[in-house]
């Protein structure tokens, strides 16, 4: 603090030396701002790698000229090298040049959700040696990893996940990365062995590996030695290991592992989820496994583990929430160990070699939502309802490919499953009719009935159930109408219904096959399209007009019927439609052009028919193939290599019959023809009598993958 003692005889001295005082300052004031100004342009090589990095990559709002410390994404150090490169979901395209090594003091790199593609360049990493995070997650870039290269010393987080890289990682890549603490290259197509130098001794710091959905194959655990037991601090792999205290988290899905389960898993006390679903592991699942008391979540789905269902012991572990062991081997019944977990809320067991009935104990389970037991050999259905009933909290029932030949339970009533969202008895051959109880479940979306044996009209009640939006009932013999009250579906009618779906996410993913193509997976019952499959039935009659008023349906499938009549111009105002099939039927008239207006429609088939005319040119109708349309003798179009004529094109005006050649001649042409047309007719008509072929119009039903409930549906 500076203190001025003046009197009343030294004033004016006492003004000058403030006004000196004063200009002093301002003096020193502008010397500073040029001296920040001059300080702020950044260092000549990072600019100059940066327009030669702009100039492979668009979209980067970078100015040709100027200070690059202020350009978006970039932040420099106080001696104005740039230390960080943050640009993700800019929509960036182009490749990553080498220039990226002359920006020698870049700590920070993130460019994910972009579209960037081709290589990294060689020594992209060792060159860079103050970097501590790179995340290039997201983008397509492919190839191996650069030759030679070795990660930094300073890199602390690494993300290659959902590119297209290949190629095995080589030990020496890790090997100097002594502070990593995330390393993620999952959703690759890496392939090879998982280097065990990733849990070394100098890697004390690492928390997270994702090496899921790739490529990787061999044992799990060979080549992790003792390694794995000196990651300390690490909580969250997504790797094979052995042992590991503090683990909560072990993931090795979507690769292709062989072998078993190391004994080694039971030491793993901390353990809460342990997810090794779609590889190809085998044998038994070890004893040791009981051990794992903290654990909440078991997927081993779609793998070759084999076994008797009630020696496995889940008693020691009562946190368990999920537990999916679907697509395997197992063999017996379910065991009894498991109706001890009272937290648990969905089980699948699909497609195993379970049988007998289900037991009653499990009522016990009383926070179970989701239950999926399907393609396995269980019997009594009748029994299974009346135990499932009890309950209360289930919201989907998938039992697909059980109970095989019994009847459709017809109880008056049903008291529970008044929280039922998704109901599944499809290819379990049920006969008897379409049951009235299901008329109480007000709150069911998706109702599978396919492939069974049921017989009679589909009840028009089927159209007051206020959320159903995913109707199966294709393949019985169903006779009669098209019942009216479908068309009155509250959740296909009305927009402002159908947005009060359901939008949580589903304990486990179900599975949807549709025809000639792989398995669908929803994670949300929102996301499964709104559908009517009413195919391979014996229903006739006409397609009700009304039918334009489901305009929220994506799929309308009733093929392989006996409808005749026209199709309703009113169908091309069902703007969301994905998917038209109205083949073998016995439908007339013209295709209506309007359907042409239908820009959502993938699949669209007429095949063997009545129509006539010529087949709508313009929109989807350009992307179909001539199978949508044969069997159509009447249709005509480029697309069957078929001309249209008009009746007056064959009018032949009076004054161009003299100049015509010779009239008889061309009768006679013409006869001769007919002749021959009707000879080779006539052999081939016998030809076909006489042979044992057979033309099934409705295909092969038992033809469909058996994880699927249906071809159709949720599984």
């Amino acid at each position: 603090m500076l203190l001025l003692f003046t009197t009343l005889n030294h004033g004016r001295r006492h003004q000058t030396t403030t006004l000196n005082n004063h200009s002093l300052s301002l003096v020193v004031i502008v010397i500073l701002l040029l001296s920040c100004y001059a300080s702020a342009a950044c260092n000549e090589m990072d600019q100059a790698s940066l327009a030669s990095l702009s100039l492979n990559i668009s979209n980067l709002n970078w100015p040709s000229s100027g200070d690059c410390c202020s350009w978006e994404g970039l932040e420099c150090d106080g001696n104005d090298r740039v230390i960080r490169l943050w640009l993700p979901r800019r929509g960036l395209r182009g490749f990553i040049s080498p220039s990226f090594s002359r920006l020698t003091q870049l700590a920070q790199i993130n460019l994910s959700h972009n579209c960037l593609s081709g290589r990294l360049p060689d020594g992209f990493f060792s060159s860079l040696t103050t970097l501590q995070i790179v995340d290039l997650s997201f983008n397509c870039l492919s190839g191996p990893l650069p030759i030679s290269d070795t990660l930094p010393i300073a890199l602390q987080i690494l993300d290659l996940s959902s590119n297209d890289f290949n190629g095995s990682i080589q030990s020496s890549f890790l090997w100097p990365a002594m502070n990593l603490r995330s390393f993620n290259v999952s959703n690759n197509s890496f392939t090879g062995r998982i280097p065990s130098s990733i849990c070394s001794s100098d890697s004390p710091s690492v928390v997270i590996l994702d090496f899921s959905f790739n490529g990787f194959h061999g044992p799990i655990g060979q080549g992790f030695g003792d390694d794995i037991y000196s990651a300390g601090a690490l909580q969250e792999i997504f790797l094979p290991v052995n042992n590991l205290a503090n683990l909560r988290i072990l993931a090795l899905s979507g690769n292709e592992f062989i072998g078993s389960i190391p004994n080694g898993i039971g030491k793993l006390s901390n353990l809460e989820r342990l997810l090794l679903h779609i590889n190809n592991l085998n044998d038994t699942l070890p004893q040791s496994l009981t051990n794992c008391t903290s654990l909440k979540v078991l997927n081993l789905r779609v793998n070759n583990f084999v076994g008797e269902f009630s020696t496995l012991d889940f008693s020691k572990q009562q946190q368990l929430i999920i537990v999916d062991l679907g697509n395997n081997y197992f063999t017996g019944s379910l065991p009894t160990s498991l109706f001890s977990c009272k937290a648990l809320n969905a089980i699948r067991l699909a497609t195993n070699r379970l049988e007998g009935e289900i037991s009653p104990n499990i009522v016990a389970l009383q926070s179970l939502s989701f239950l999926s037991l399907s393609n396995n050999s269980l019997t009594n259905i009748t029994g299974a309802l009346q135990i499932l009933k009890a309950c209360k909290n289930l919201s989907t029932i998938i039992l697909s490919k059980n109970f095989f030949g019994e009847a459709m339970p017809n109880i008056e009533s049903f008291e529970g499953f008044q929280n039922l969202h998704i109901l599944a008895f499809g290819g379990c051959q049920l006969t008897g009719q379409i049951p009235n109880w299901l008329v109480e479940m007000t709150k069911l979306e998706v109702l599978d009935l396919s492939l069974n044996q049921l017989t009679g009209s589909i009840p028009g009640w089927l159209g007051h159930l206020p959320n159903l939006f995913y109707l199966d009932l294709s393949v019985n013999f169903l006779l009669g109408e098209f019942p009216k009250e479908l068309i009155g579906l509250p959740k296909l009618a009305s927009v402002q219904i159908s947005e009060s779906i359901d939008r949580s996410y589903l304990e486990l993913p179900v599975f949807v096959q549709p025809s000639n193509a792989s398995n669908l997976q929803y994670n949300q019952l929102a996301n499964l399209p709104p559908a009517i499959y009413l195919g391979n039935n014996s229903l006739s009659g006409n397609i009700p007009v009304e039918i334009g008023r489901l305009k929220l349906l994506h799929i309308l499938d009733i093929s392989n019927n006996c409808f005749s009549g026209t199709i309703p111009e009113q169908i091309s105002t069902l703007t969301n439609l994905e998917k038209l099939d109205l083949s073998g039927n016995n439908l007339s008239g013209k295709i209506p052009a309007s359907l042409k207006n239908l820009h959502f429609l993938s699949f669209f088939s007429v095949a063997n028919n009545n129509l006539q005319g010529p087949i709508p040119a313009g929109g989807q109708f350009d992307t179909f193939s001539n199978s949508s349309f044969e069997g159509n003798p009447g249709l005509c179009g480029p697309i069957l290599q078929r001309p249209c004529f008009s009746s007056s094109s064959t009018i032949q005006p009076l004054g161009s019959r003299r100049r015509s050649p010779n009239t008889k001649l061309i009768v006679g042409l013409l006869f001769g023809v007919l002749f021959v047309i009707g000879v080779i007719s006539t052999v081939l008509t016998l030809w076909m009598l006489t042979s044992n072929r057979r033309i099934i119009p409705r295909g092969d039903p038992d033809i469909f993958d058996s994880e699927t409930v249906s071809v159709n549906s949720t599984s």
